[in-house]
């Protein structure tokens, strides 16, 4: 196994990568020529940003000829939280294996791969190190073209397997760690209209989960935060407890969710005071603040996206026809949120679009996926001996946030009701 390469946090230089490049002479069996090359179109697409080692073999058309994922949910459940050091850990272990289980599931060999795509941004460092760490190492073993990937990107295009959805559209992407506005303009080109100030929505839903204790409850002890809160929140009643929805007078595509979180602490406290128990115990109205909270969540990012919708409508930013709002990453699995985001797009005339909820969260086939598209366009394919340096944080093409706020545009009253 590879051991770790110490790496930097910026990329080589165009003139660099064309050096290595007039240099480079795979064999594919194919050609000799780096451009005909990549004829075959068969990519290994490896996933560690996070907490899940994710790898996958797609072919061009996007079929998916073998996977494995290495999910370490159950161990950051018991640890409260994700905790880098301990994830940086179980992907060493297991990157190996889950390539490996990629490749033999799909019957490719690494001498048939076209490239193989990497998440190199952002994300925790710890976690980034060991998948660059790897595919550095097999890339130059193997002699393969290397492309690095942007995280968000991937969550932008996955949709793209799926659906017929041409350039632009409008993506909201929300996840644990992640929560973003953005119109897709190409395959690396976009326009970001807003973003979290504080924390994510997912962040938000899980600490809200730990602190009422929902892996006590006997239905919720398998769950993460954010499956718990919308598995109890279907038998509760938002209207019994009450939160403000955030930056109801800040008119931007922006988010914040920290200012929610202590409120629904705060409530929980009183709550606990008023019951006369200690935090550690169950509520009895867990299941009225966990739909209170969803709602307000779900209020929040519709809200948002609604602006940004009339923001890309002004400015002719999506096309006439057909135009459509991408929803991905982790959160965007959450029904109640799909649904509140529906009347949003039903009011305003766009199309609803989300990749099966298997692949909102992280996975090889997404960064593949990213692969081919990057393919296709001949966009970012570096040689195998070519130096690349993670970064942990990295934003999502041209940011429009200030053009946003300056439009300071007023929403129509649209009422977020959601039958239970």
């Amino acid at each position: 196994m590879v051991s770790d390469i110490r790496l930097m946090t910026m990329f080589p230089s165009n003139v660099q990568i064309l050096q290595q490049l007039l240099k480079f002479r795979p064999t594919f069996g194919c050609s000799l020529s780096f451009s005909k090359a990549l004829c075959s179109r068969l990519l290994l697409g490896i996933e560690t940003s996070c907490d899940d080692t994710g790898a996958a073999v797609l072919d061009e058309t996007g079929a998916i000829l073998g996977e494995s994922l290495h999910s370490q949910k159950e161990v950051h459940l018991r640890t409260g939280g994700i905790i880098p050091n301990v994830a940086q850990h179980l992907h060493r272990e297991n990157i190996e294996r889950v390539v490996h289980e990629a490749l033999e599931r799909s019957g490719v060999e690494p001498s048939q791969l076209s490239a193989v795509a990497t998440t190199v941004k952002p994300g925790l460092a710890l976690s980034l190190g060991v998948g660059l760490g790897f595919s550095q190492w097999f890339v130059r073993q193997h002699k393969k073209p290397f492309i690095p990937i942007h995280h968000m990107e991937a969550h932008a295009l996955t949709v793209r397997m799926f659906h017929p959805v041409a350039f632009p559209f409008l993506v909201l992407l929300i996840s644990g760690g992640h929560s973003l506005l953005a119109v897709a303009r190409g395959v690396d080109d976009f326009l970001l209209l807003g973003h979290s100030l504080d924390e994510a929505p997912g962040e938000t839903l899980d600490k809200v989960a730990r602190r009422l204790s929902l892996i006590k409850h006997p239905q919720c002890s398998t769950l993460s935060g954010g499956q718990a809160i919308e598995l109890l929140a279907k038998d509760g009643d938002r209207m019994k407890v009450s939160f403000t929805t955030p930056m109801g007078q800040i008119y931007d595509c922006c988010f914040s969710f920290a200012g929610l979180r202590n409120e629904v602490t705060r409530t929980i406290m009183k709550k606990e005071a008023e019951e006369g128990i200690e935090q550690g115990t169950l509520l009895s109205c867990v299941n009225d603040i966990a739909a209170a909270t969803q709602h307000t969540v779900a209020a929040h990012l519709a809200k948002r996206t609604h602006r940004a919708i009339l923001f890309c409508q002004a400015n002719g930013l999506l096309p006439l026809s057909s135009p459509t709002l991408v929803l991905s990453g982790g959160v965007a699995s959450n029904t109640y949120i799909q649904k509140a985001l529906t009347i949003i797009t039903e009011t305003t005339g766009l199309r609803l679009l989300c990749p099966p909820a298997k692949f909102c969260t992280d996975n090889g086939v997404m960064i593949a996926w990213n692969g081919i598209e990057r393919l296709r366009e001949g966009i970012g394919i570096l040689p195998p001996n070519v130096g690349v340096f993670y970064e942990p944080k990295a934003p999502l093409g041209l940011d429009m946030t200030a053009a946003v706020k300056a439009a300071a545009i007023r929403l129509p009253s649209v009422r977020i009701k959601i039958p239970s």
